[in-house]
């Protein structure tokens, strides 16, 4: 990796600077693996091989100027108000030395209207890498942190394992319904949060699997909601949140526009559909939340495909009143 003002993947929207930060010490990496008792802890032995192998450096990217959101402001036109604090935050470092500091942000809502897209569209817009944790699977008090290489099957934390084997200092980590975590016994599924929220407190993480200081202070982290009430009050104190409402029905009907062409285009069954959907389609559709609209759209192109037609109706959506119904998972 080279010095500061070297370049990176192209990110939505611009061109990213990255300088080079190292993200734990090798040197301890090295006493820690030395110590180890031949033949023993192999897990443990091949996660210290690993560090050692990629090296401590990673890419801290910001972008270099504040980059087009316009078509994010179209996308997700619900989330105006995010993204306006987004790019309040990437004006603060753009033309300066500061690393990008984006605030902890919680993105309360129902579910369905794009929070989770919204996290990993922001991922890419800044040009940095994404890890992602879905809190309402799991119960494990270590998933952020790690567990203790004592305990049989133990391993690292999500957070340890999406700087060490990521490329980027800066990751966006999603936690995603950080509301339905569940504790398990004595374990505290959110408990990392309350050091790793903070910054100062986050620049000597320690995974208590790995037990190695990272540095996790320049994580972005975006976790998703639906109701705050279940998340604990010095967390939320620690992050920026919005409420984010469904869109409404012109917003909805350009989100499944929207939709409809990148579908189409990304596609080579796309050119056998007419360039917009009829009016009747999109005002289904724009009855639908964000996150149902993608397999609605593809069930319709199947159930037209089926019968022989470039043109979508009502009836080739979901529940459409005599929708054609093709075989499970069909897509052609």
């Amino acid at each position: 990796m080279s010095g500061s003002g070297s370049l990176v993947p192209r990110p939505q929207g611009g061109i990213p600077l990255a300088s080079v930060k190292p993200l734990y010490r090798v040197g301890e990496v090295e006493k820690r693996l030395d110590k180890l008792p031949p033949r023993e802890h192999e897990h443990l032995r091949a996660t210290y091989e690993r560090m050692l192998e990629k090296g401590a450096e990673r890419f801290q990217v910001k972008p270099s100027g504040v980059p087009a959101m316009q078509h994010l402001y179209e996308e997700l036109p619900n989330f105006g108000e995010v993204l306006d604090d987004v790019r309040r935050q990437l004006a603060l470092c753009q033309d300066s030395r500061d690393a990008l500091e984006i605030t902890p942000m919680l993105l309360l809502g129902p579910p369905g209207i794009g929070k989770t897209h919204f996290a990993r569209e922001l991922a890419a817009l800044l040009g940095t890498g994404c890890g992602f944790v879905a809190m309402s699977s799991l119960t494990a008090g270590w998933v952020l942190s790690g567990a203790s290489s004592q305990w049989k099957g133990a391993r690292p934390g999500k957070v340890f394992e999406t700087l060490v084997d990521g490329a980027y200092f800066n990751p966006v980590m999603v936690v995603d319904e950080i509301d339905k975590a569940r504790a398990e016994h004595a374990y505290d599924p959110l408990g990392a949060l309350y050091s790793l929220l903070e910054q100062d407190t986050a620049a000597s993480f320690i995974d208590e699997f790995a037990e190695v200081p990272i540095d996790a202070s320049q994580v972005i982290w975006v976790a998703t909601a639906n109701d705050e009430r279940a998340i604990p009050d010095p967390i939320l104190n620690r992050m920026n949140v919005f409420e984010v409402a469904p869109p409404d029905r012109d917003a909805a009907r350009s989100i499944a526009l929207r939709l409809y062409a990148k579908l189409r285009g990304e596609h080579d069954w796309g050119r056998r559909f007419d360039e917009q959907p009829s009016e009747a389609v999109l005002e289904r559709m724009a009855a639908m939340a964000p996150r149902e609209m993608r397999r609605a759209w593809m069930t319709a192109f199947g159930n037209a495909r089926l019968a022989g037609r470039g043109e979508i109706v009502a009836a080739d959506l979901p529940d459409g009143g005599g929708a054609k119904r093709g075989p499970i998972g069909f897509v052609q």
